[in-house]
């Protein structure tokens, strides 16, 4: 069932074309709920049982046989692309049981702490010292001159470049003595991480329109290692996008602020259970300093 079309079509908009469809769940996926199935099962894998037909109303409802199991309901609109809140009921004979599959929230962070200025190569340093200045740090206003005129260089970037906010938010993470700049080692890393997620940006632009949809988003950030369920995604979406879609500049400060929050976690974290403790200090320093 569509929710809220009525207010939508005030604005012009119609009713989706909506159905859905259902996949008996392999052997393998049997009692998991930690798991969200992505583009290849559902290319490998056919429907055992669809709505009678795809339609542009409020509501479509089918009555099914099937053998016992556990099946994955995908309700969906017909054309690609198109986000709408939706409700799913299912009522059965018998009592079943039902559940959201969803992935667990996991991140895979490299080490940075081996990283020191004898790592680094005498090119990077040299560029680091024409940039830097005299100071040898990179403030805030300078990492927005660097990183904008690196985008213009990619014209298939489609961004409004780097704005202080956005660049004052990644200093803020990155820098580690608490100079409000970047030195030599924390630019380093911010950027080697800046040109691994500009590789990802481009291989989950799939239709190469030089921004993300929030089902590209959603694939990026698994491929830059962090997992997330569904709530969180929509969050970053709701937050990162502009026009409905995420351009470069607030996908790189999506990511770093994600490694840095989930790295703070880590630290709190001492026993490894996925809970954290904090006092009004660290919970101040950790969310003012982001």
């Amino acid at each position: 069932m569509q929710k809220d079309r009525r207010r939508y079509r005030k604005q012009g908009q119609d009713m989706h074309t909506i159905g859905f469809a259902i996949y008996e769940i392999p052997e393998e996926y049997r009692g998991c709920q930690n798991v969200h199935l992505k583009k290849d099962f559902f290319l490998t894998h056919s429907s055992c049982a669809r709505s009678e037909t795809f339609i542009n109303l409020r509501e479509v409802s089918n009555r099914l046989r099937l053998p016992p199991g556990e099946y994955l309901i995908v309700p969906s609109t017909f054309e690609s692309g198109q986000e709408a809140d939706f409700v799913l009921r299912v009522f059965t004979e018998k009592q079943s049981e039902t559940e959201e599959l969803d992935d667990e929230i996991s991140a895979e962070l490299e080490d940075e702490d081996d990283i020191s200025e004898d790592d680094i190569e005498d090119s990077f340093k040299s560029m680091f010292a024409q940039l830097a200045g005299e100071d040898m740090e990179i403030s805030v206003r300078e990492l927005r001159t660097i990183l904008n005129r690196v985008v213009t260089r990619h014209q298939d970037l489609k961004t409004d470049g780097f704005s202080m906010e956005s660049c004052r938010t990644m200093v803020n993470l990155m820098d580690k003595d608490g100079t409000a700049r970047l030195g030599l080692v924390e630019f380093q890393i911010l950027w080697n991480k800046i040109r691994k997620w500009l590789v990802i940006y481009r291989e989950y632009d799939m239709d190469k329109s030089g921004s993300m949809s929030s089902y590209e988003m959603r694939l990026a950030v698994e491929s830059a290692g962090f997992k997330l369920n569904n709530r969180l995604n929509q969050v970053l979406v709701a937050r990162y996008a502009e026009n409905e879609a995420i351009d470069f500049d607030n996908f790189i400060c999506c990511l770093v602020k994600l490694e840095a929050m989930f790295r703070s976690f880590q630290q709190l974290d001492k026993e490894g259970e996925g809970v954290a403790e904090m006092n009004i200090t660290e919970w101040l320093y950790m969310t003012m300093c982001g």
